[in-house]
């Protein structure tokens, strides 16, 4: 073991780029840190870290050293992680955020069929269409839909999400058919939290600016205005699906439609991410990719 010492201290002080978090990390001593980081670098007969009283930089030398050891210490830290987990079962509180429709017709339902195969789990969640800072709020697993803004935490793919612009037949039958998107300046379109549609023209992304007498943040509200044909839409396809499939809305402008889009599970940037929040992300993957594959 005497070559594996110090490893697993050196890669926490790059990770938290600090001794002292790095201490706090390990459970143990900074005395503890420094000496074993010294007693790597002496071993190797190489600086891996320049260490002044305002900040700690990594050489270039340090730097291909934690690339290569990030992994290995993670991977004993999952190999550890699984088996004092093999006959453990999870327990304890998750908390989750999502957004307010999504989560109450798509993630709820799924939570509860985690609950009943989980009994010692239990559930805080928080429907919101506001952004939550994660760390600052506690919560362990956050459902965002759409394209990510840049951040520290790590994001999981769970699914994939399709716009559509659309409305009812009759209201094609008096108002016509858009073939182009400068016609839907035309139409009465239902404008939801953007006032801007997105779309795909000449492999590039474009944004719309639409108008119409209806504006409101809720896809459900919207929705039921267009089946009674008061506009043009533009929403996911969880909501209109079922309506496209009937016949009781027609999709228009598919030439200009958007790839489709993430649904993410985003969590903190945690090496020790706990048992309970591992399992609940594979499984809503599991059965999400079972109805909305990803693409």
């Amino acid at each position: 073991m005497a070559n594996w010492e110090g490893v697993s201290e050196f890669v926490a002080v790059v990770d938290t780029n600090s001794f002292t978090q790095a201490a706090q990390k390990l459970k143990t001593s900074v005395a503890q840190v420094s000496r074993r980081v010294a007693n790597l670098e002496d071993r190797l007969a190489v600086k891996l870290l320049v260490r002044t009283t305002r900040k700690i930089s990594v050489t270039e030398a340090g730097q291909t050293y934690y690339l290569h050891c990030k992994g290995l210490v993670e991977g004993l830290e999952n190999a550890e992680l699984a088996v004092t987990k093999i006959q453990s079962e999870p327990k304890g509180l998750l908390k989750i955020t999502a957004p307010v429709a999504y989560g109450e017709s798509h993630i709820m339902p799924l939570l509860t069929e985690f609950l009943t195969a989980y009994p010692k789990v239990e559930l805080d969640l928080n429907l919101t269409n506001n952004k939550i800072d994660l760390i600052e709020s506690g919560i362990d697993v956050a459902i965002r839909l759409g394209r990510l803004e840049d951040s520290s935490l790590i994001a999981k793919r769970l699914a994939t999400r399709q716009l559509y612009v659309c409305a009812t037949p009759e209201y094609f039958e008096k108002h016509g058919v858009p073939q182009t998107l400068s016609e839907l300046s035309n139409h009465n379109c239902l404008v939801g939290s953007s006032h801007y549609w997105r779309f795909k023209q000449d492999r590039q992304d474009k944004a719309i600016r639409v108008s119409g007498r209806i504006h409101c943040n809720s896809g459900f509200a919207l929705l039921d205005a267009a089946t009674k044909n008061l506009g043009l839409i533009q929403l996911p396809d969880y909501y209109v699906n079922p309506l496209l499939k009937s016949g009781e809305l027609v999709e228009v402008l598919s030439d200009y439609r958007e790839e489709s889009e993430g649904i993410w599970a985003l969590y903190p940037n945690n090496r020790n991410l706990s048992h309970k929040v591992r399992l609940l992300i594979d499984f809503l993957a599991q059965k999400m990719a079972e109805t909305t594959p990803l693409s």
